[in-house]
């Protein structure tokens, strides 16, 4: 895996082969990433990363030279693993080692950008952007980003702004205003 922008461009990170992730591919992230850099000046936005897994978006945002980030994960070897890799490249990263429902329904942290790339066979997916949106973690103007399999659809959400498609990959951004 690599970072594929910013100042830690081409960086390559190995996670152990034992951790529980799905990462979200090269391709996938150039297309993301693409999109986020017409629509944000990353040095001027918070950013949380939910289900962070192996870090992945993280380090992505961090590179980008955004300073605040949150990522939330509980699966202890990717927390480990995270801790580490933003410990090696000196980046901003704050993990939070608990379950990501929990933590949006009690946290107080408020983001520009919320990612939120859950294990694809979790059942509970199409509730995850009206509980951004009640629990108000996204700022005004602010994008949450929910990584999906392309067999859910979010077409009819009225905070639904923007689909795009990367094989079976989906991004459904959506936005409070």
């Amino acid at each position: 895996m690599r970072i594929i922008g910013g100042r830690h461009k081409g960086r390559r990170f190995n996670p152990p082969s034992n951790i529980p992730t799905r990462p979200t591919t090269d391709f996938a992230k150039e297309g993301l990433f693409n999109i986020l850099n017409n629509n944000f000046n990353f040095d001027n936005i918070t950013f949380l990363d939910l289900f962070a897994g192996t870090g992945s978006i993280s380090y992505e945002f961090a590179s980008r030279g955004c300073r605040t980030i949150n990522s939330v994960e509980r699966n202890r070897k990717c927390i480990n693993f995270i801790e580490q890799t933003a410990t090696s490249l000196d980046l901003p990263i704050t993990v939070h080692g608990t379950d990501v429902f929990e933590f949006i329904k009690n946290s107080r942290i408020q983001a520009d950008i919320i990612f939120a790339g859950p294990p694809y066979p979790l059942t509970n997916i199409p509730e995850i952007p009206d509980l951004i949106l009640q629990h108000k973690l996204l700022s005004n103007e602010g994008w949450f980003i929910l990584e999906h399999h392309n067999t859910l659809s979010f077409d009819e959400h009225p905070a639904l702004i923007d689909q795009r498609s990367y094989g079976t990959t989906i991004f459904s951004i959506f936005s409070n205003t």
